[in-house]
């Protein structure tokens, strides 16, 4: 029965009708294919829309800069000229470079060449040797290396050579085992 149906000029139903031989010399597009005022005001909409969103990015960037340069106090958490600089040891100059001494002053190394600091710091280092340590008061903590050699070979105080009354005086209390360590005897060591 399909032999039949195809004989007789029939087609499927999915197939493309052949429409080469129909001809219409006016008719260059369909009207129904697209909507060319449509598509001219979509593209007109659209470029004045991407023209409005430049213009107010343009305005608030403008407005953000404006506002900026009023400012020019540093904010709460902006560093001090001197909490900028790099974390100790710097091997350049930088600006306000400067060491403090252990008197509280400070000396500045800002245009000094590298060792500058290293000769400021034994300077400090052989006045302490010389005359001593001192505190935050000005008391003398320490004595100098020179003094302290002289006074251990005059003598240091030292025990006295009378042996104590009894021998339990040398004893140390040490837990015992057996009571697992409640109770503590004198051991002689």
């Amino acid at each position: 029965m399909s032999s039949n149906s195809k004989d007789n000029g029939h087609k499927h139903t999915t197939e493309t009708p052949d429409v080469s031989h129909i001809r219409n010399v006016e008719v260059t597009r369909e009207q129904s294919d697209i909507s060319i005022s449509g598509v001219l005001t979509f593209m007109a909409v659209l470029t004045v829309a991407a023209i409005a969103v430049f213009v107010g990015t343009w305005l608030m960037f403008h407005y953000f800069s404006v506002q900026e340069e009023k400012e020019q106090k540093p904010g709460p958490m902006a560093l001090s000229k001197q909490e900028r600089l790099p974390p100790a040891p710097r091997l350049q100059a930088a600006p306000g470079f400067a060491v403090t001494l252990e008197n509280g002053g400070r000396v500045n190394l800002e245009l000094q060449e590298p060792q500058a600091e290293y000769r400021v710091v034994l300077t400090q280092w052989k006045q302490a040797l010389a005359t001593g340590l001192k505190d935050q008061s000005g008391n003398t903590v320490g004595m100098p290396i020179d003094e302290a050699m002289k006074s251990v070979l005059s003598g240091l105080p030292v025990r006295t050579k009378e042996a104590p009354a009894k021998l339990d005086d040398y004893a140390v209390s040490l837990p015992t085992a057996a009571s697992a360590g409640r109770v503590t005897e004198k051991r002689v060591q």
